[in-house]
């Protein structure tokens, strides 16, 4: 069809935003949002609108400011994501900082935890574990100090009463911290996340202090979240599952929480089975082996599982390997140096060796010491004369240390698992290592969240309230990507489908982040023809209509195709 120049009013970029808005109708995250902030009167827009248009400028991976959001939005089909009673104006930002204090005064982890297992329940999408993880966030801007209540808490919480110890923070501040992006110069929040399930989906959130710490953060959240989920009908038990960081507290604290941790290297038990020589392996696919023992730590009965990785053996030997050859470089040059001495007594020579020694981890010194007469007098000392004093100068030789490097070989490639779920119907010796590595979910949900292309891990807000709520949006932001890609995955699986991935090769999984970029280019063009005005999406072609397909009648209204029930 011709379209006269005269008879286009403007157009309006949709690219793949009409397949957010058709995942978030799908999860009924509008519905559930109302449920717990309903519409104050007046209001132009409703707070889950709000949150949903912040989810799409989330979702749309362009960074704005809050108070620069109209301009992410108006140039956006808002009568095709809204409908027509909105405009782009009404999203101003002291609505959505409305927005943001209104989830603060509902309390961040209580707002999103009951949206999210509510979906999760009725998707059936839960898995049997939960896995919970911390990231930073880099804040930019001159942010006060997190309350000294609030870090003594976090440093002290083995010494408070256990109300206290399990009491979220009202108010998380901003704090230095160790920096992941080295940026120590700056404050920032850290982001506690539970995923569960095959999508990885996010169920738990909570926002801490910059300064908090694994160690004490992690086994009470899954405490919390535990107590939490006895209250939501239908919920199951989790088995929690975290870092190293979390077992002690877990050994300590966990009694009545079921959960999988790795077990820390520096434990002395621990050091023992890393390095045991003669083990029946069992064997696992992709080069894994693994050995189950009964294990009794700080009184608490466990199942120890330790883990050997082929592809994990060859790189730490590799590293092993350089670290050698640097004590070996290093320590020739201290050795080169110490031959240029001259020592008084064997005593002394002796311990200046024995020091270095004792610093050696893979090399051992051996060594002689040679005489040298000293004359004090000037000039050629006769045959006969006797040297005023002896001295001593040592030759020596840098030696492997075969048996120590041996029994640094030993533990390479190797892990402990550990559980106190000792019931091995619930949980077979062969599921702990998958139901572990299941962990990488929730480290990729924080990927996501901190990628390049997303841009929210600097956050510009100036109140601590509001940049908490901010974390619920991001978190909802990574609910809508999971599902959106799992569900994906789902369909072209069942229906033996395939796309073609960034490679160009066939894929039944492709990630979503590939999928949004093929709509990258879509656009609504608004135009009149007679008295009538019309609205044609431009840009789409068949791959991209069987991918809307997928999404389902919504994304089809949206994109102005007609659904096929697949």
């Amino acid at each position: 069809m011709q379209i006269h120049p005269s008879n286009i009013l403007g157009s309006k970029i949709l690219d793949h935003l009409g397949l957010v808005a058709a995942t978030i109708d799908q999860l009924g995250i509008a519905h559930a949002i109302d449920k717990r902030l309903p519409l104050t009167k007046g209001s132009k827009t409703t707070h889950s609108q709000r949150v949903i248009a912040m989810i799409l400028n989330g979702l749309g991976f362009i960074d704005h400011r809050l108070y620069l959001f109209p301009k992410f939005i108006e140039n956006k089909p808002i009568s095709k994501l809204f409908g027509n009673q909105v405009k782009a104006d009404d999203f101003n930002d002291d609505a959505l900082g409305r927005c943001l204090d209104a989830i603060h005064d509902y309390g961040e982890t209580k707002f999103f935890s009951e949206i999210a297992l509510t979906i999760a329940l009725q998707h059936n999408i839960l898995g049997k574990s939960a896995h919970l993880d911390t990231t930073t966030l880099t804040l930019y801007g001159d942010y006060a100090c997190a309350e000294t209540d609030e870090v003594d808490e976090v440093k002290n919480s083995t010494a408070v009463a256990e109300t206290n110890r399990l009491t979220l923070p009202k108010l998380a501040r901003p704090a230095h911290g160790y920096a992941k992006n080295k940026r120590f110069d700056l404050k920032q929040m850290t982001l506690l996340l539970a995923t569960s399930g095959a999508a990885h989906f996010p169920i738990w959130m909570e926002a801490h202090a910059g300064n908090a710490a694994d160690k004490t953060t992690l086994e009470a959240a899954a405490t919390r979240m535990q107590n939490f989920c006895k209250a939501l009908e239908s919920t199951p038990s989790f088995l929690y599952v975290g870092d190293s960081a979390m077992y002690a507290n877990c050994v300590k604290y966990g009694q009545n929480l079921l959960w999988l941790s790795r077990v820390p290297d520096n434990i002395k038990v621990a050091k023992t089975l890393l390095t045991k020589q003669t083990i029946d392996w069992i064997e696992l696919d992709k080069g894994y082996k693994y050995i189950v023992v009964n294990q009794i730590y700080q009184g608490i009965a466990q199942r120890w599982a330790l883990i050997y990785s082929k592809e994990a053996y060859d790189k730490e030997v590799v590293t092993l390997e350089k670290k050698i050859e640097k004590e070996a470089s290093e320590t020739n040059k201290l050795l080169w140096h110490l031959g240029n001495q001259l020592f008084g007594c064997l005593q002394d020579l002796d311990k200046e060796i024995l020091q270095i020694n004792k610093k050696l981890h893979y090399h051992k010194i051996s060594y002689t010491a040679a005489t040298i007469p000293t004359y004090l007098r000037k000039g050629r000392p006769k045959k006969d004369n006797k040297p005023d004093k002896i001295e001593y100068k040592a030759h020596t030789v840098l030696l492997r240390d075969e048996e120590k490097i041996e029994h640094a070989t030993l533990s390479k490639g190797r892990f402990i698992l550990a559980t106190n779920q000792l019931d091995e119907i619930a949980l077979k010796d062969s599921e702990i290592l998958s139901t572990y590595k299941e962990q990488s979910g929730t480290e990729s949900g924080f990927k996501f969240i901190k990628d390049n292309s997303f841009e929210v891990d600097s956050i510009f807000l100036k109140k601590p309230g509001r940049i908490s709520a901010l974390m619920v949006v991001m978190t909802l932001c990574l609910m809508v990507y999971s599902f959106a890609q799992y569900d994906l995955r789902k369909q072209l699986e069942a229906t033996n489908t395939t796309i073609l991935s960034q490679s160009g090769y066939a894929t039944k999984k492709p990630t979503m982040k590939w999928i949004y970029k093929l709509f990258h280019g879509v656009h609504l063009l608004k135009i009149k023809i007679g008295e009538q005005y019309h609205e044609i999406v431009l840009n789409m072609n068949d791959i991209l209509k069987k991918i809307v397909q997928h999404f389902g009648p919504m994304a089809c209204r949206i994109y102005d195709i007609e659904y096929e029930n697949i």
